[in-house]
């Protein structure tokens, strides 16, 4: 067994807490298992096998978009309802991979200062003192002040000048605003971005980018062509049921199919938010912690706050509890759970 295979069963084969909080962006994403940079797949299938090792549940057409962006050097973006897996995709790959995650995470105003670079202001003030207090002052002062040692990398310029390859997430595009998507076109499709005090900087190895979005507007087409697209949905049952197989190893087979069940039934109601696999896998978590092995109408009463967060919609699901044929649509009988 070669040194990549080996490093790869020992990622696999790693100690798991059963109630341990599934990766997210909170959850120190930088730490990776395998710490020695791990080559890209060769194939759909190495691209499938890289995913279940890190115990990230993919079918093969999302599996076969991440091998082809890998390959392609494109951008993976992922557009989809909150809390499928979009994010967890970007966080999955630089941990199997072993490269440095870079984040930037958009919100309404982000601009070029806080994405791409900004100059050290105090530092570069009290070099100008320094060098007012020196007998020969100097008569050219910006070359001095405009250089590397003053500039201060934010996450695209960062992750274009880290070796190797980092995973850069650009996180809910759809949070910034459209002129920020146009800043981006340049980073996106030539690896490259220009500094007027410093020239061109190109990456020598293009970053490996996953670009998500909760769909809360639409995002340019310009941006959209240069990488390559992929929908994720709510799960469906078998899927949903395997999240929760390999994220919890240790849960009730009963209680799982209960659960998945349950999920799969409510998000048939017109609710404000529906939950997705992270409320699912954090309600899992919950009814694990009570030693809870059934899920019964009281049970789901106390623990709603883990999968609903609307107050509307807490109140609508109470009034199907109320139906007399809430039990029967909503709770899976003991003994039929796979």
């Amino acid at each position: 067994m070669g040194q990549v295979e080996a490093e790869r069963d020992l990622f696999r084969s790693r100690p798991r807490n059963r109630f341990a909080a599934p990766l997210t962006g909170s959850d120190r994403p930088w730490e990776v298992y395998v710490k020695r940079p791990v080559a890209k797949p060769g194939s759909i299938e190495e691209t499938m096998g890289l995913l279940a090792g890190a115990d990230y549940v993919a079918e093969r057409p999302l599996a076969t978009v991440l091998y082809l962006s890998l390959a392609m050097d494109k951008p993976l973006f992922l557009e989809g309802e909150p809390g499928v897996g979009k994010t967890e995709m970007a966080l999955v790959l630089a941990r199997a991979l072993g490269r440095e995650l870079i984040r930037l995470q958009c919100y309404e105003g982000v601009d070029a200062a806080s994405a791409l670079y900004e100059w050290n202001y105090p530092k570069q003030l009290l070099r100008i003192k320094l060098e007012e207090l020196k007998e020969e002052c100097r008569t050219e002062m910006e070359p001095l002040i405009f250089s590397e040692e003053f500039l201060l990398d934010r996450p695209l310029l960062k992750a274009l000048r880290t070796a190797p390859a980092p995973v850069l997430l650009i996180d809910e595009l759809d949070r910034a605003d459209e002129e920020f998507e146009a800043f981006l076109l340049e980073i996106l499709s030539e690896w490259q971005i220009t500094i007027p005090e410093l020239g061109l900087i190109r990456a020598q190895e293009p970053p490996m980018v996953v670009v998500t979005s909760n769909r809360t507007r639409e995002i340019h087409d310009a941006l959209k062509r240069r990488c390559l697209y992929h929908w994720i949905g709510y799960p469906d049952f078998e899927k949903e049921l395997s999240v929760i197989r390999a994220r919890m190893p240790g849960i009730e087979e009963e209680l799982a199919g209960q659960v998945v069940h349950f999920l799969q039934e409510i998000r048939s109601l017109e609710l404000i938010k529906k939950p997705g696999l992270s409320e699912t896998l954090d309600w899992a978590r919950a009814l694990t912690a009570l030693n809870s092995s059934v899920l019964d109408q009281d049970l789901i009463e106390t623990t709603l706050g883990c999968i609903l967060k609307y107050r509307e919609d807490s109140d609508l699901l109470r009034e199907a509890m109320a139906g007399p044929d809430f039990s029967d649509r909503f709770i899976l009988k003991t003994g039929t759970a796979c």
